[in-house]
């Protein structure tokens, strides 16, 4: 006996449409951290922004928290989905 689950096609691209939102939503938290990054170093870059110096400071340190966030839960998702169906 195998201990993979037989799978209908219509179950199988429920699996791969879920797989793929998971990486969407990776993507999604991937695209936030880059705008705070660059948001934050062109705050902090440009002589003009003075007064906000502490926000660009903010969004800087914000965003790898970001994009750490997003990759564990990436790979959370994606480690879930492989137990359910143990492909």
């Amino acid at each position: 006996m195998s201990n993979e689950i037989d799978l209908s096609t219509r179950d199988w691209l429920a699996i791969e449409r879920t797989k793929l939102a998971n990486e969407r939503t990776f993507l999604a938290y991937f695209r936030t951290f880059v705008v705070f990054l660059g948001f934050g170093i062109s705050i902090l870059k440009l002589d003009f922004l003075n007064e906000i110096k502490s926000l660009g400071i903010i969004l800087t340190v914000m965003s790898p928290i970001i994009l750490i966030i997003g990759v564990i839960r990436l790979f959370r998702v994606k480690l879930k989905i492989h137990e359910h169906y143990k492909q």
